[in-house]
């Protein structure tokens, strides 16, 4: 019998953990695949490791790694797919937003349709703040016309992939990571699957709106030049609105003997030159700063603990 591993990122998931082990299984226990849950500790601060640790001695299909800090979801994720060794694997998160019953029909379809990737797609954010939900949909529809790969809209990392998906994911090797772009941009025959928005089990997010807001960034920057071809354009307008009104103002001065009323002019345009300067320089300073970490070499996460045997 084909093998599934389930990848589970988890960050002071003490309060839900339990739950969705047992949740997972009650759900899933009609699917034809022999389960391995792979839990990922990403420096918690709770007793979530000490759970992960009472679950991988109760039952033979729990496994753990433990960061030996918080590297943050991405690593998380990376970290289990390289330790994956299963024909099928998939990314859930622990809160049980991802619901498991969807796992039987994702590799139903999977199997009848051929897909390489079977993944899940939110088509309501039922039960979130307005903003966000308005900020997560503008975030889809900007990457969606700056990048070449889509990113659909709603788009978990709640997937199913073939053991050949993953080891292709696997061969990005890049620091910055943006899973949602990794995994659409190698390809592959996929599927997604629609539902609505399910609230978190138990606890808290630990996503903040400015964790957002620079995870949305980094997102864009990874997967489009875009950015930089708008500071180019930026510069390019400002050198013509500078050439036409100091041409305006010379024809200005020449025939009507007008002198220029300097300090208003002169102020809005050094604001606004200023301005666009400093953005511009700011859109190149995050890909150099991109560039800076990934010639750094440095291991996306470090483990400090594990249990995979």
């Amino acid at each position: 019998m084909n093998t599934l591993t389930i990848i589970v990122p988890c960050f002071n998931e003490a309060d839900v953990l339990v739950d969705f082990i047992s949740t997972v299984n009650l759900q899933t226990h009609e699917l034809p695949l022999i389960k391995k849950y792979l839990l990922i500790n990403d420096g918690s601060t709770d007793d979530t490791l000490d759970i992960m640790k009472n679950l991988s001695e109760t039952f033979d299909n729990i496994f753990y790694l433990s960061f030996s800090r918080n590297f943050g979801k991405e690593a998380a994720i990376l970290a289990g797919l390289e330790a994956s060794d299963s024909d099928f694997v998939t990314i859930m998160d622990a809160d049980l937003q991802d619901p498991p019953f969807l796992l039987s029909e994702m590799y139903k379809d999977m199997l009848e349709g051929q897909y390489d990737i079977v993944g899940c797609r939110r088509i309501s954010r039922k039960g979130e703040p307005f903003i966000r939900s308005f900020l997560s949909r503008s975030f889809y529809w900007v990457i969606n016309h700056l990048s070449h790969t889509e990113i659909p809209s709603g788009v978990r990392d709640f997937r199913l992939m073939t053991r050949q998906v993953v080891n292709e994911i696997l061969r990005l090797t890049e620091v910055n990571r943006f899973s949602k772009g990794l995994l659409a941009w190698v390809g592959f025959k996929t599927k997604y699957l629609s539902y609505e928005n399910i609230e978190r089990k138990a606890g808290k997010t630990s996503w903040r709106f400015w964790q957002l807001i620079s995870y949305s960034i980094d997102g864009i920057v990874n997967f489009s030049d875009a950015p930089l071809n708008f500071a180019t354009l930026m510069g390019f307008i400002s050198f013509i609105i500078s050439m036409l009104l100091s041409a305006f103002y010379t024809f200005k001065t020449l025939i009507f003997g007008d002198p220029v009323q300097g300090f208003p002019t002169l102020i809005t345009l050094l604001l606004l030159i200023g301005g666009i300067q400093l953005f511009s320089l700011g859109i190149i300073g995050k890909y150099i700063g991109k560039i800076f970490l990934e010639t750094k070499h440095r291991p996306v996460y470090i483990i400090k603990e594990k249990h995979l045997d």
